[in-house]
């Protein structure tokens, strides 16, 4: 096979570099990780690995190990061995449960997060806020995809007040995940080497709308609870699935905690920071002060108590986040300070408010 041939093989799962690597190494793309090891697809067959020792260092950082989405290195062996990961152009990660700074990779190489909420009990615009909050630094486009239409309350109020709180131009779509008609509105996300992963809390109907895109009834289902729409992780691991459309499709666990990394700008909230910007006062604690602005766009509705709320969460616990991985990144330093700031607006940030 040529390479010519080679490269035109990987486009089918996403590849979209021109060379590939010499020394008798192949290319292929993670597909899923168990504790086994991994499953790998070079475009053409789906096969096991292994991977090298390197990989396995204690103390390692578990976002340099081999996630879903990554194009690995491979020798052959029996099993072969993954030897190096390709950069990644796009990573999907959140901050590890637990007091250590770890983070955790949910996928790579993707060209949008389908954030799925359910229009039942599952309906949470605060909740997606944090999602979209992970995905902005990820450099994949962010997509909310609202199911189960069928079983929500006050369906047309509930979209308005999500497009009032999200930036302009975030895509939102209404589907029944059991409708190939209604998901086929998504078929724009799934292009021929186009990739993007699924994300949303257990019951959304991520394995429903997956089994629907796919054509066949491949992932298990389940039912969800009464009382909060909320289901057992019939989705027990990542897995990247070729859909017939040409485009590759991941799917993911039900996700309970959502931390941010410590580096997210939050742009989903910048008309606040303006808003915190135009106050009297450069030192304002938007309480009681005269001349506040964000007091100010509360009071006339212009600013919801909600999404203020949600704002302040969302950004002590990223200052919170940064200051923990600015420690991790000192001990990996031996003690020396950063040479910069940590993040674009990091210092402003910390400045104004």
């Amino acid at each position: 096979m040529t390479e010519a041939q080679t490269i035109e093989r990987l486009r089918h799962v996403g590849w979209r570099g021109h060379d590939l690597p010499g020394d008798g190494r192949r290319l292929a793309r993670v597909v899923a990780q168990h504790r086994a090891g991994y499953e790998l697809h070079d475009g053409e067959q789906v096969f096991s690995a292994q991977p090298d020792g390197h990989f396995l260092k204690r103390g390692l950082d578990p976002a340099e190990r081999p996630a879903v989405g990554d194009f690995v290195e491979i020798v052959p062996g029996k099993p072969p061995h993954i030897l190096s990961v390709q950069p990644r152009r796009t990573v999907l990660s959140r901050a590890a449960a637990g007091e250590r700074y770890e983070r955790q990779v949910i996928a790579t190489n993707i060209d949008y997060v389908l954030v799925l909420t359910g229009l039942d009990g599952d309906f949470n615009p605060a909740r997606i806020e944090r999602y979209l909050s992970l995905v902005e630094g990820s450099g994949a486009q962010p997509v909310v995809v609202l199911s189960k239409p069928d079983l929500g309350e006050d369906v047309q109020s509930r979209i308005a007040e999500l497009q009032a709180r999200l930036p302009a131009g975030t895509p939102i779509h209404t589907v029944n995940g059991k409708d190939p008609a209604s998901a086929a509105v998504l078929a724009s996300y799934f292009k021929p080497g186009d990739s993007a992963v699924l994300v949303g809390s257990s019951g959304a109907g991520k394995s429903t709308l997956t089994n629907t895109l796919l054509g066949s009834e491949q992932m298990a289902t389940g039912a969800v609870r009464s009382h909060d729409s909320r289901g057992r992780h019939t989705t027990t691991y990542r897995a990247l699935l070729q859909l017939p459309s040409g485009g590759c499709l991941i799917d993911t666990p039900g996700m309970r905690e959502l931390k941010l990394t410590g580096e997210e700008n939050l742009d989903l909230f910048a008309d606040i920071e303006t808003l915190a910007e135009n106050c009297r006062f450069a030192d304002c604690g938007h309480g009681s002060e005269p001349g506040c602005a964000v007091q100010t766009a509360l009071h006339d509705g212009e600013l919801t108590p909600e999404r203020w709320r949600n704002y302040l969460k969302l950004r002590d616990e990223r200052e919170e986040q940064a200051t923990l991985l600015e420690s991790r990144l000192r001990r990996q330093r031996g003690g020396r300070p950063a040479a910069k700031p940590h993040g674009p607006r990091g210092s402003r940030e910390r400045e104004g408010w």
